[in-house]
C-alpha cells in the first residue's frame, strides 16, 4: 500500500457528499424493490439484493444505514423508516441465542437511535429511550450467554459453529456487552449468579488478541506480525487451544482480509473505550495498563499487516494467501484490479479496515505519537479515497448496492461472477455498504466539528 500523505479529511468531503447522495438513492431503491418477506438481504446478484447465508446477521446493517443517512441529511423520512423497521423487525435479534452478531445487528440500530437522542438530534422521549436502553441491555446479556470457558479462568464468546469456535469477527460484537454494562446491566445465570458484562467482553477481547492475531513470535511456521486467523479452535474438554482454521478464508494459515479488518477496527474501538471504565472495574482483567498494551499491540499489528499486504490504492484482495494471487505479480505496488482473471478483491474489508486505521491513527496522535499516528491516519485516508471512487462507488441507479466488488464466501462459491469475467466482481454486500456509511460518517463528523462518532454514544 502506498500511503498518500497529501490527503486530508477535508479534501475528501466532496467524495463523502457524493456518497451520501448515492446512499439515499440506494436505501430508497431497496425499500421500494426488495421483497422483505423473503428474509434479510445479504448481498447482491446482478445488482439486486438477495439473501444467502447461515445466520441473520445483516438486518441491523440494513436499518442502521437508515439511521446514519438521517444523521447526515436530517431527512425525516429515513428516521421514520429506521424507527418503524427497528420496532417491527429487530426484536428477534435481541433474543437470538444462536449467533455471535449482537454488536452488529443491535448496536447498529437501537444503539445508533439512542446515540441520536443522547446528542439531542431527535427529541427526548422517556418511553422511547427506555425501549432502546432495555433492548441494548438484553442484547449484551444474550450475546454473553455464548460463553466457552478456557484454561486459566478465561473464555470467549463462541461463534455459531459451536462452543469450540472463536471467530475473529466477534471482536467488533463485544461492543454489545460494553454498552449493556455501561447502561448498568449484568449477565444473570443459575442461582442468580451475576457476571460482569465488562469482564466477559474484555476476556473475549483478550482471547482474540492471544489466539486470533499473530505477532511474529514463533507461534507456528506461518507466524507473521499482524496476520489473523478467521477461526481459533479449542478443545472444550480441557480448554486448550488446538489450531487455527478458516471458514471464509483460504486456510487457517493464511489471512482472510475481512477477518483482518474486523480485528483492526475492533481493537481500535476497544482502545478508545477503555477511558469509559474505572480502574477498579478493569483491575480483575489485568488493569488499565495491561489492557492498553494488549489492545494497542493487536491494533498496530493488524493495521501494519493490512498496509504491507494490500494493493497500492489501499484495497485488498480477499485473502493474502489466495492460491492464484501469485499470478498477479507484485500486486502491492499496483492499484487493485477487481476485474482480473485470478483472485477477487474484497472492498468490504476496506470499508471496515479503513475505519480501524483512522481510529488507531487518531488515538496515537492524541497520545503525542504523531509520526506513528499520522502513518495510520494517512493510510486510512488513502483507502477511503480509493473506496469512494471509481470503480468501487456504485453509480448505476438500478444497482441496489453502494460499494462494488464485495466478497462474501469465496470457498463456498456464493459470490456472483458476471458473464465475461473469471472471478466474482461488481456486487455489493449489506455489511460493506453499512460500514462504508459508518466510515463516511466518521470523517463527515470530524469535518463538521460534530461529536466524535463512537458506539459509546449510545451511553448517556
Amino acid at each position: 500500500m502506498k500511503i498518500r500523505t497529501e490527503l486530508t479529511a477535508a479534501s475528501l468531503q466532496p467524495k463523502l457528499d457524493r456518497l451520501w447522495e448515492l446512499s439515499a438513492q440506494k436505501i430508497n431503491l431497496i425499500n421500494k424493490e426488495y421483497d422483505a418477506s423473503k428474509g434479510t438481504p445479504v448481498f447482491t446478484v446482478e445488482g439486486k439484493y438477495t439473501l444467502r447465508g447461515w445466520t441473520e446477521w445483516t438486518q441491523g446493517f440494513q436499518y442502521g444505514a437508515e439511521v446514519i443517512q438521517y444523521d447526515v441529511s436530517n431527512d425525516e423520512s429515513f428516521l421514520k423508516s429506521a424507527r418503524k423497521h427497528t420496532v417491527q423487525n429487530m426484536a428477534s435479534h435481541l433474543s437470538h441465542f444462536g449467533v455471535h452478531d449482537h454488536g452488529f445487528n443491535n448496536v447498529s440500530t437501537y444503539g445508533n437511535l439512542l446515540r441520536l437522542m443522547n446528542e439531542g438530534r431527535i427529541p427526548e422521549n422517556e418511553w422511547e429511550r427506555n425501549f432502546y436502553e432495555v433492548s441494548l441491555k438484553v442484547s449484551g446479556s444474550v450475546q454473553a450467554e455464548r460463553w466457552t470457558p478456557i484454561k486459566d479462568g478465561k473464555g470467549f464468546i463462541h461463534s455459531f459453529n459451536g462452543p469450540h469456535s472463536l471467530f475473529v469477527d466477534t471482536i467488533r460484537s463485544v461492543r454489545a456487552l460494553m454498552v449493556s454494562h455501561l447502561l448498568g446491566h449484568s449477565h444473570m445465570g443459575e442461582n442468580d449468579l451475576k457476571t460482569s458484562l465488562l469482564e466477559r467482553g474484555t476476556q473475549h477481547a483478550l482471547a482474540t488478541a492471544a489466539y486470533s492475531v499473530y505477532y511474529g513470535e514463533g507461534r507456528d511456521s506461518y507466524d507473521v506480525w499482524g496476520r489473523t486467523a478467521h477461526e481459533s479452535v479449542f478443545n472444550t474438554n480441557d480448554g486448550n487451544f488446538r489450531c487455527p482454521n478458516s471458514q471464509q478464508g483460504f486456510s487457517g494459515f493464511t489471512t482472510w482480509t475481512r477477518g483482518l479488518a474486523w480485528a483492526m477496527l475492533g481493537f481500535a474501538e476497544q482502545l478508545e473505550s477503555l477511558p469509559s471504565f474505572t480502574d477498579e472495574e478493569l483491575a480483575p482483567m489485568g488493569g488499565r495498563a495491561q489492557l492498553t498494551e494488549v489492545y494497542e499491540k493487536a491494533a498496530r499489528a493488524t493495521c501494519d499487516f493490512y498496509i504491507a499486504n494490500t494493493a497500492s490504492d489501499g484495497i485488498p484482495y480477499w485473502d493474502t494467501g489466495a492460491p492464484e494471487l501469485y499470478r498477479l505479480g507484485d500486486y502491492t505496488n499496483r492499484p487493485s484490479d477487481p476485474y482480473n482473471d485470478f483472485e477477487p478483491v474484497d472492498s468490504s474489508a476496506t470499508a471496515i479496515g479503513a475505519q480501524g486505521l483512522l481510529r488507531l491513527g487518531k488515538y496515537l496522535q492524541e497520545k503525542n505519537q504523531s509520526e506513528e499516528g499520522d502513518r495510520y491516519w494517512q493510510a486510512g485516508l488513502t483507502a477511503v479515497d480509493s473506496l469512494f471512487s471509481d470503480p468501487y462507488l456504485s453509480t448505476d441507479p438500478s444497482h441496489q448496492g453502494l460499494i462494488l466488488h464485495s466478497i462474501y464466501h469465496r470457498p463456498n462459491g456464493w459470490d456472483h461472477t458476471p458473464k465475461g469475467q473469471k472471478v466474482p466482481c461488481g456486487e455489493s454486500s449489506m455489511w460493506g455498504d453499512y460500514h462504508a456509511r459508518e466510515l463516511a460518517l466518521y470523517l463527515h463528523r470530524i469535518n463538521h466539528s460534530a461529536p466524535y462518532y463512537t458506539y459509546l454514544g449510545a451511553v448517556k
